[in-house]
């Protein structure tokens, strides 16, 4: 799975020939950036559960970030995201506050969700975001009716549907593959394959050694990416929304990705060794790949990076502070966003 930096680097077909980048530093930088935000976030968010700050489930992205950060460097104003229960990394990535998701996380006023909804509770529509969801799968059928708005409206919208491996083989996830199939809906569907579901490796939950075909029966075409490469996750991301904004329907990427952390806070994750876990982070490292090809072939300055983490690690102290210092929501929040009324 690992990749030299430079090689890393090089595109399949791009546009200034095959020895060039198929990333601009403008594009890799703001990557670098952006994971490096979910790394500390998170990192900070499991300091806060640990203390007690932050109560019910917290299911950490640590691992993960070059799938969603890659993904968005393909989409566009009006696109959409939808995810699991896992689903911090994809907020930060899609541009929500780390103030505001760290504020719902200790269940305070400020958070997006005045606190009410928790880790896996968290929307926000001015940034394409609709959701955190518990139950496994249910956001895929949820995605493909974003999809089948954008269809409907004709609005030229990408929806993006993520879920993991664990859920591929649930029968509401096959029925969604099967009308996005139908009606040609623009969803990307994207697997985040990191080998564990809950505590079962996918080896002894599925039969399929590929879960890219899982939409064959449909005809949806599919492909296997280094979930672990940001800009493998670019590359595969932009034939997948080029496809669907053309109207040839749906397309399935496989992101093969890896968890460092356990299924959730509760999770000591005995059910592998530590040697495979630290072997992954020596030789896979999403954020160390970038960081490497940024001073390697973009000959960043280490000063420019070292601005960055500053930068991240001054914006996860501030959405700590915040988070603790928010006030509890008054209980007349019970009453509200209950129903809404139509028009």
């Amino acid at each position: 799975m690992a990749e030299t930096a430079a090689r890393a680097a090089r595109g399949k077909g791009a546009s200034k020939g095959a020895n060039q980048p198929s990333i601009s530093k403008d594009q890799l930088t703001r990557a670098y950036r952006d994971m490096l935000l979910i790394r500390r976030f998170e990192e900070k968010a499991g300091q806060l559960y640990g203390m007690g700050l932050i109560g019910g489930f917290c299911h950490l992205y640590i691992g993960q970030e070059a799938v969603v950060v890659g993904m968005q460097l393909c989409l566009k104003p009006g696109d959409e995201v939808i995810t699991s229960y896992r689903d911090h990394g994809h907020m930060l990535a899609t541009g929500m506050e780390a103030r505001g998701v760290m504020a719902e996380l200790t269940g305070r006023i400020g958070g997006y969700s005045k606190g009410k909804g928790g880790s896996m509770h968290m929307f926000s529509r001015e940034k394409g975001f609709y959701g955190g969801h518990g139950i496994v799968g249910a956001q895929v059928a949820l995605g493909v009716g974003l999809a089948f708005a954008n269809w409907y409206r004709n609005d030229g919208a990408v929806a993006c549907a993520y879920f993991g491996e664990g859920a591929s083989n649930q029968g509401q996830v096959f029925e969604s593959l099967n009308l996005a199939a139908l009606f040609k809906l623009p969803c990307v569907f994207i697997i985040e394959n990191n080998k564990y579901g809950m505590g079962t490796s996918v080896e002894r939950a599925s039969a399929s050694r590929d879960l890219s075909k899982n939409g064959s029966p449909w005809g949806i075409p599919g492909e296997q990416v280094n979930g672990m490469d940001v800009v493998a996750v670019k590359e595969a991301g932009e034939r997948a929304v080029a496809h669907c904004r053309a109207g040839n329907g749906p397309y399935l990427l496989e992101m093969k990705t890896y968890r460092y952390r356990g299924h959730s806070m509760s999770d000591p994750a005995k059910y592998r060794t530590r040697e495979e876990v630290q072997k992954m982070r020596e030789q896979n490292d999403c954020i160390e790949t970038a960081r490497k090809m940024l001073l390697e072939v973009f000959d960043a300055r280490e000063a420019d990076l070292k601005v960055i983490d500053d930068e991240v690690k001054a914006i996860v102290q501030d959405s700590a502070e915040f988070a603790q210092t928010s006030p509890e929501p008054d209980e007349s929040e019970l009453w509200t966003d209950v129903l809404v009324e139509s028009r």
